[in-house]
């Protein structure tokens, strides 16, 4: 799907506010709310927009520790990458987990409550996912920006 200047206006309109009204995003965009609805239901089906999330607060859930975690397997066979993905997906603590180039295999941001809960989930799930070797652990000493979007401004299409 081509995006255009108006669709780039939207995006960035939701991902300030993802519970606007449709009237309100039609208005802030320069369209009829039949245009707009149009439009957002091209992006919703296109995969341009995967869905509407509601941005938690680690550390307001107790989780005050963010730990960003490099693991290196013991290679990179089709088989051993499923594996450690499958098992990366059923630790709740895992935020996010990236398949990198470079020195380590993956990269993941972990929350934790404390040192002792990223102690617990190192042993408990880190050690235990198949095919690791190496573990390098980073402490996160204060979160600067966090998005999630793409950072395109519909002034810089």
């Amino acid at each position: 799907m081509s995006v255009d200047r108006i669709d780039l206006a939207i995006l960035d309109a939701l991902q300030k506010d993802g519970r606007m009204s449709n009237a309100a995003l039609a208005e802030k965009v320069g369209l009829s709310q039949s245009a707009c609805s149009r439009r957002l239901d091209q992006l919703e089906r296109s995969g341009v927009i995967e869905g509407y999330h509601a941005k938690l607060s680690n550390g307001a859930l107790g989780h005050k520790m963010t730990v960003i975690v490099h693991i290196s397997l013991s290679g990179q066979f089709e088989k051993t990458l499923s594996e450690f993905e499958a098992a990366v997906k059923r630790c709740p603590n895992i935020l996010s987990c990236h398949l990198m180039s470079g020195e380590y295999d993956y990269i993941l941001r972990i929350a934790a409550r404390d040192l002792e809960d990223y102690e617990r989930i190192h042993k408990e799930w880190l050690t235990a996912m198949p095919h690791v070797t190496k573990i390098n652990s980073s402490f996160a000493l204060r979160q600067i920006i966090d998005r999630t979007g793409t950072g395109v401004r519909p002034d810089h299409a």
